[in-house]
């Protein structure tokens, strides 16, 4: 087994332990660390010579953990949906917003501030509600108007994609015309961003990540065998139709969990698959893994910068993504042929 992953998940560690002790009040890593590991406000002495304070604590433990678990779900989330959706539509360019996910995603967010509905439902904040079900019902339509003869043609699906995205598209920019007083938070939300996350947040996504992740584990295998044609992967025993309808479900279900909390967060689907082939090759089997800790490395570094660059004001995570990974994208796909 290749030791790029456990390599990957050192470093996302070390991140998340960076993260943490970001922010107004910042925290060294070895407090974090210690923190963490249970040490007791009162009792901990650290490096510094000074014992951890209430403040710290309170800070490391109930305020940030929220934030970074969300970028670190975020990332892998939408790097692992991208991994398939190339695979799927053998498009080095497809990613998981191809079948109108984050336009659907805006568009529900918008009539939700759009009619000032921020409300708390379940646990769960209105404008994340209906960006989920905004994404989900988008997706929902492009698939059915796709279907022939109980069959879906992946060119048709992706044009279905992009044309029922532009026209979800439309409908938020006319929205956000008609509502002038919201027009700086929509503006906000679409950016992306992690300001303000919750637990509640975080519980929204995770159900979604741990049974997505085990379901396109469980069919790399299937997918490996796609890439080579359909009528030769059903020779070998593979169920086309109902694994591309699993493979597209469950990428929609993800990408809408990830972009309901966060806003639009590009560039993470589009670039941290093509790294991780570099890295880790085109099983699969290797990539799904690969690409999920490498969109969580992605994330959780964007967010510090985010937080940092021109403190304490904060820059929408959706900016620094594509501010890194635009240059970065153009450079890969002039050094090799993606």
């Amino acid at each position: 087994m290749s030791v790029a992953i456990p390599l990957l998940g050192a470093l996302l560690a070390c991140l998340m332990l960076v993260s943490l002790g970001m922010g107004p009040v910042s925290v060294e890593p070895s407090r974090v660390a210690a923190i963490l590991l249970g040490a007791d406000s009162s009792l901990s002495e650290l490096s510094s010579s000074a014992a951890i304070t209430d403040a710290e604590f309170i800070i490391v433990r109930t305020i940030r953990p929220p934030r970074v678990l969300l970028a670190v779900l975020i990332g892998a989330l939408l790097a692992l949906s991208g991994a398939v959706m190339q695979g799927l539509f053998q498009n080095p360019m497809a990613d998981p917003y191809v079948v109108g996910v984050s336009s659907g995603a805006a568009l529900g967010a918008t009539i939700a501030l759009s009619l000032s509905l921020e409300i708390w439902v379940w646990g769960i904040h209105s404008v994340s509600l209906f960006a989920f079900v905004g994404a989900l019902a988008v997706t929902m339509l492009v698939y059915g108007i796709s279907v022939r003869g109980g069959k879906v043609a992946v060119p048709v699906l992706l044009l279905t994609g992009v044309a029922l995205g532009s026209l979800a598209a439309a409908l938020t920019s006319f929205l956000m015309l008609m509502s002038e007083q919201n027009l700086h938070r929509i503006l906000y939300w679409l950016l992306g961003g992690l300001a303000s996350r919750r637990w509640e947040h975080v519980e929204m996504v995770w159900p979604y990540a741990v049974v997505g992740v085990i379901v396109l584990q469980v069919h790399a295998r299937d997918l490996n065998l796609l890439l080579q044609g359909e009528e030769s992967a059903q020779h070998l025993g593979v169920n086309v139709e109902r694994v591309k309808l699993l493979l597209l479900g469950t990428t929609a279900l993800l990408t809408a969990a990830a972009v309901a909390v966060s806003g639009i967060v590009g560039f993470v689907g589009l670039l941290v698959p093509h790294m991780m082939r570099l890295l880790v090759g085109p099983d699969h089997r290797r990539l799904f893994p690969a690409s999920a800790l490498g969109g969580a490395i992605l994330v959780v570094g964007a967010d510090i910068l985010a937080r940092t660059l021109i403190a304490p004001a904060e820059i929408p995570l959706g900016v620094i993504t594509s501010l890194l990974g635009c240059p970065f994208f153009l450079f890969l796909l002039h050094r090799r042929r993606l």
